[in-house]
């Protein structure tokens, strides 16, 4: 006679667990990792979308001799859009309390929101100074996103650190072409 086990509910991947409310709070790994992975993915495509290193615009800024070659990005963002997947999904899954869960989220969304945004503002719009505003912006989101994550699964705070430090490199980077390109700014727009 097979002897029946009761399931074990205490870890947020275990479907059933309730928050305080009785609310049912438990997402499984796959539809988490497969969310934020998604998330992830449609944030590159946006934001890709808008880049174009071949263009004249883009040839003609003085950049400085520290810039990594073009081809250098995808290389670096590939791992680096996995690690926010990772930590996202990990750290969603967390989190007991529906309303935490809401605002890590919430943070993850605005976060990679202000990712793609950099992309239009600097390649889009053909503006350094646009494109730096818009990356000091995701450097302060990435602080309250690796707050955020780190007070709820340590692991997935300090898997962001390494995307949060490039995005400060990309900072420094955008920060030093607009300094070299003070008249390159949205009056050089071309149809």
């Amino acid at each position: 006679m097979a002897i029946m086990r009761k399931p074990d509910l205490s870890t947020p991947d275990t479907p059933g667990t309730t928050d305080t409310s009785g609310s049912p709070v438990a997402v499984r790994p796959w539809l988490r990792y497969g969310a934020t992975a998604a998330a992830v993915a449609a944030t590159a495509v946006v934001g890709a979308r808008a880049v174009d290193p071949d263009s004249s615009w883009y040839k003609s800024l003085r950049t400085p001799a520290w810039q990594p070659p073009s081809a250098a990005f995808g290389l670096v963002w590939t791992p680096l859009y996995a690690t926010v997947a990772y930590a996202g999904g990990r750290a969603l899954g967390g989190v007991r309390d529906r309303r935490e869960r809401r605002h890590v989220a919430a943070s993850l969304a605005g976060n990679l929101a202000l990712n793609a945004s950099w992309n239009w503002l600097f390649f889009g719009l053909r503006s350094p100074r646009a494109g730096l505003a818009g990356t000091v912006l995701l450097d302060l989101s990435n602080l309250e996103l690796l707050r955020r994550l780190a007070r709820t699964d340590r692991t997935a705070g300090r898997a962001l650190l390494p995307y949060a430090g490039w995005c400060l490199f990309a900072t420094a980077l955008n920060a030093s072409i607009a300094r070299r390109n003070p008249s390159s700014h949205l009056t050089t727009i071309q149809a």
